[in-house]
């Protein structure tokens, strides 16, 4: 097998407040394989959107990587600088779809205008041919007219061409990793599913890898080939997306999908509250609310173990108890 596009090994990351520091990632492992969409699953508040700022070298004021590693197929991204990270990584081999289509685009210019502007940023070929890339683009993205929506204002779109417009400003400079953070929240059903298709295929068409970062185990289980799950800053499972939907081994994983109604015939809650960062419970950080806790799950350091099968891991002391 290749060299995965990216490989997050061991990282930490926190946060300093005014009632401390937050440990918001901990320990957190995993890899994306060249060609294929992984899928990274959890609630609100888990950590995903640190896990992405830091991937992308944006974390904001007071926050600070302890550890870790994040190698972006030949490049150590934590070792890079800013200069470095802005001109060869962050929207150039590294695209980034954002959440929400409303909020991500300046309401006083054009859509167009915008997206040419951030490809100037990372290219010197000159207006008229990104012009006509990003057109060809929109293109491929099936907005009809798009020279007529090249120049329209953001309220002037549909969420569902908003979104397709940014998905086309992020394949641009033709980077090898997109990361998508929620990119289908904000719209309806039928435009979450039609995005969700052309994702897969630029994906399959382009050759790239995509991280796609949903709270939805609906949209992961349409979408990804891999998937992992994380609970309070931390990754519980991983693995082929099949196989962790259909025989979940962590117990979060199964509450998660007990949840979902499309995924269980009688959807229940999870009792109990998420674990602060502020004060995070040693070892397994869902013991506290785990029916099938053990003492031992309260002092075991996190870490991914084979389920049996080398592609499916999961850190549960229950599992390899």
């Amino acid at each position: 097998m290749s060299a995965p596009i990216l490989e997050v090994r061991d990282l930490r990351v926190s946060i300093a407040g005014d009632e401390g520091v937050a440990r918001i990632l901990d320990h957190v492992e995993f890899t994306i394989q060249r060609g294929r969409i992984l899928g990274l699953v959890g609630e609100s508040g888990c950590g995903k959107s640190t896990l992405i700022r830091a991937i992308l070298g944006i974390l904001p004021p007071r926050s600070s990587v302890e550890r870790g590693s994040i190698r972006f197929a030949d490049k150590q991204l934590l070792a890079l600088d800013e200069r470095a990270l802005e001109r060869d990584v962050r929207g150039g081999a590294i695209g980034f779809v954002p959440q929400d289509p409303y909020l991500a685009l300046n309401p006083v210019f054009s859509v167009g205008s915008q997206l040419l502007a951030a490809m100037r940023a990372h290219s010197h070929l000159s207006g008229s041919t990104h012009r006509d890339h990003l057109i060809n683009l929109m293109r491929r993205m099936r907005l009809h007219r798009p020279e007529a929506l090249f120049d329209r204002y953001p309220h002037q779109l549909s969420g569902g061409q908003r979104q397709r417009m940014l998905i086309a400003g992020a394949l641009a400079l033709k980077p090898q990793l997109i990361v998508a953070d929620e990119p289908t929240t904000a719209l309806d059903s039928i435009t979450q599913r039609q995005i969700l298709g052309l994702l897969r295929e630029l994906v399959r068409d382009l050759e790239l890898s995509l991280l796609f970062v949903t709270h939805d185990l609906g949209a992961a289980a349409q979408l990804c080939d891999d998937i992992g799950v994380m609970y309070a800053g931390q990754i519980v499972e991983f693995g082929p997306a099949a196989s962790v939907l259909q025989q979940a081994k962590h117990p979060y994983t199964s509450a998660l999908i007990g949840c979902h109604p499309e995924r269980s015939d009688r959807p229940t809650g999870i009792a109990g509250q998420v674990a602060s960062p502020l004060r995070a419970p040693p070892g397994c950080r869902f013991a506290p609310r785990c029916g099938a806790a053990l003492p031992a799950c309260g002092t075991r350091t996190p870490m991914l173990n084979s389920t049996g099968r080398d592609d499916h891991l999961v850190d549960c002391r229950l599992f390899d108890a």
